[in-house]
């Protein structure tokens, strides 16, 4: 993902990148050459030699030209460069799930505000992908389902704990610096791949860095229902996992509503009077005439926000306003993800209080809302 944001980045009249950071000395040394050879080309000249690298984040967070910055790290690597770059005064896009730990989230919003930061969070289907997923979310919200009864998000399983081999660290890679707040462990390329890639690293199937494939692709879709069920701001108030296995999780909003973790990929709403389903490149109903009537005047209808994700939070920064998925909106999606994955490693029903995010009468998880990260990093969320 952060290959790809830097190419649009690139792309983009509105920005120049003066700066890239990477634990990875291949990776960010092409990182540099690809943004000296985009600029270099749009230079009578034929050359630029303006961005500069850096092997830790907290030097380039030290620049005073740098209005802002996107974090595209592993998870365990969002909360902490987040906080520091809103205590710089620079504006933040940050990848989702937004946050590890419940904790996080929380310490970044109140970060983010303290600040007066511009802060996205990467949750593109609130912009893109066709506007499908927007499209869902009116006709939800315009209750020509009926009255919203159960909502589906099919994705993937929980987190697991990490048990991969121990592997010679290469050179080029400050490990020290990716392990960085989590547990210390041996390198592993399945964390971190050697040279270029192309492809996402499993690091996000393991609880020391990530929440699995349930907060992967669960930060996109449980945010999506949370956007129709007007959920933003709050959240779900009762857990209940099954018996056993990684799927099946029931949570329950105050207002009845059941949202299960299963199902079919993507988002599937069903009311008193039909149903749709949404995912990327898919918007159904059921009956079909739902979706088949226009809506109207007196419907819900989302403000217009463009198609492009990072375009938005450009945009936001020089109005100043939140973007379309604010640091709030992350942390509340984050957060249905952590519930989620507290709930199945308890194995028992729990009872959330969204507003207070804490739990009831249950010690055991709330010391699960957040974790003891290695020193010196233990000391930023302690002093947030």
């Amino acid at each position: 993902m952060g290959r790809g944001h830097l190419q649009a980045l690139l792309g983009n009249r509105g920005v120049q990148v003066v700066a890239v950071s990477d634990v990875h000395r291949g990776r960010r040394d092409d990182d540099v050459e690809r943004v000296h050879r985009a600029y270099a080309q749009k230079r009578k000249a034929g050359t630029y030699r303006g961005c500069t690298a850096f092997g830790d984040f907290r030097e380039l967070l030290a620049r005073r030209d740098i209005d802002a910055v996107l974090i595209a790290t592993p998870d365990h690597w969002h909360a902490i460069p987040a906080i520091l770059a809103c205590r710089a005064r620079k504006d933040v896009y940050c990848e989702k799930p937004l946050s590890l730990t419940i904790a996080e989230s929380r310490a970044m919003v109140k970060a983010a505000r303290d600040n007066n930061i511009v802060f996205q969070t990467g949750s593109q289907q609130r912009t893109e992908f066709g506007g499908v997923f927007r499209r869902a979310v009116e006709y939800v919200r315009s209750a020509r389902i009926g009255r919203v009864r159960t909502v589906r998000v099919g994705v993937g399983g929980p987190a697991r704990p990490c048990d991969l081999a121990d592997e010679a660290t290469p050179d080029g890679v400050d490990w020290e610096m990716w392990n960085g707040p989590s547990p210390a462990r041996a390198f592993n390329q399945v964390l971190c791949p050697i040279g270029i890639h192309n492809h996402f690293p499993a690091w996000r199937n393991y609880r020391e860095y990530a929440g699995g494939g349930l907060a992967d692709m669960g930060a996109h879709h449980f945010d999506i229902a949370q956007w129709a069920l007007n959920m933003d701001s709050s959240g779900p108030t009762e857990i209940h996992p099954p018996e056993r296995g990684d799927t099946g999780l029931r949570f329950v909003y105050p207002n009845g509503i059941e949202m299960f973790h299963g199902g079919p990929s993507g988002c599937t709403f069903e009311g008193t009077e039909g149903a749709i389903y949404v995912d990327r490149g898919v918007l159904r109903s059921t009956p079909a005439t739902i979706l088949q009537q226009p809506l109207g005047e007196r419907d819900f209808h989302l403000p217009d926000v463009g198609n492009n994700h990072l375009q938005n939070w450009l945009d936001c920064m020089r109005t100043r306003r939140r973007p379309v998925a604010d640091v709030e909106i992350g942390a509340k999606s984050a957060q249905v993800c952590q519930l989620a994955n507290i709930g199945y490693q308890l194995c028992r029903p729990l009872r959330w209080n969204p507003q207070r995010e804490k739990f009831a009468d249950n010690a055991e998880a709330n010391r699960l809302r957040t974790r003891a990260n290695r020193a010196p990093w233990n000391r930023i969320l302690q002093n947030a």
